[in-house]
């Protein structure tokens, strides 16, 4: 076969042009730190990222989940905690009063305390996360008291002991409410009520004395079962911050992974591109010398 100038000529510029081409693509991947820019040139690695990209945005709302749960978890706890501490109070003071020591108006002025500590039970009672009662159940635009007396709307339905939950991980959700919280500080005001009462109408410190193991009718809880059972519903709670705690803790992992394998799968080896572009540049300043001397530019070139 008779190669021909004009062989010669397309050739090498057809190989030039596919060199400039391949130090372009070199010289994008540098300068944007990405295998590729665009789907068309490695359609298994744009697949690849997108699928990256979604589970790395379904971690981070899963990490803005969490840190709901979290504020939940830790309100609960807090106000379960007062609610504590402020029926530890009733009892302390209940036995002070037993004393036939005092005077009826030191009686009456323990008397006051006790309602204001009631008071304040029902103020824990109505605490709210961005608005929401966290002790409502699913009733949460709904406060377990209203102008100290217990919310007859939210008494009236079954989701006030209903369970709010939220995702945390793909097909794993906590539970961030208490179960039966509005029941537990119902029983608690109503026994309150009746310590203030009684309080009130006893005149012997025997009397005032029998409070401390319930009431005469046995139809309430007494202040011990109560206290108990608020220790048990804030381990509950603890509980489930420790629970939060490891989903946390394993979320980030998660998050480290996918970030890993993304980076893997897009960004480029800059000692290894950087290599090949310096390569490419040497053949290239070569194949422009070779070029320039095989092929004649002038007709005076070609009949000397």
């Amino acid at each position: 076969m008779r190669v021909t100038q004009s062989m010669l000529s397309n050739n090498m510029l057809r190989n030039l042009s596919s060199s400039y081409n391949k130090m372009s693509e070199l010289q994008n991947q540098i300068n944007t730190g990405k295998k590729i820019t665009r789907p068309s040139q490695d359609p298994v690695v744009a697949l690849k990222g997108m699928s990256y990209r979604t589970d790395l945005g379904k971690s981070e709302q899963f990490s803005r989940n969490i840190n709901e749960v979290n504020s939940w978890l830790d309100s609960s706890d807090d106000a379960l905690g007062q609610v504590g501490d402020a029926l530890n109070r009733v009892k302390e003071l209940v036995v002070q009063a037993a004393s036939d020591t005092n005077t009826p108006d030191d009686r009456q002025k323990i008397k006051l305390e006790i309602d204001q500590i009631r008071n304040q039970i029902q103020d824990l009672a109505n605490t709210k996360i961005a608005d929401k009662y966290i002790f409502s159940g699913t009733k949460t635009h709904s406060p377990v008291f209203i102008n100290g007396a217990q919310n007859p709307d939210l008494y009236s339905t079954d989701g006030r002991n209903g369970t709010i939950s939220m995702e945390v991980f793909d097909g794993i959700q906590l539970q961030v409410n208490t179960s039966e919280g509005s029941e537990l500080f119902k029983n608690v005001d109503n026994l309150m009520k009746k310590i203030s009462d009684e309080m009130g109408s006893a005149t012997t410190g025997t009397e005032i004395g029998n409070l401390l193991g319930g009431l005469a009718d046995g139809t309430d809880d007494t202040l011990s079962e109560l206290q108990n059972k608020v220790l048990e519903s804030r381990a509950d709670v603890g509980a489930r911050q420790n629970r939060v705690e490891m989903m946390n803790n394993r979320l980030d992992s998660h998050q480290i992974n996918i970030t890993k394998q993304m980076s893997e799968n897009e960004d480029v080896d800059y000692a290894e591109t950087i290599t090949e572009m310096v390569t490419f540049e040497s053949i290239h300043q070569a194949s422009l010398s070779v070029g320039a001397k095989i092929i004649q530019q002038t007709l005076v070139d070609f009949i000397r």
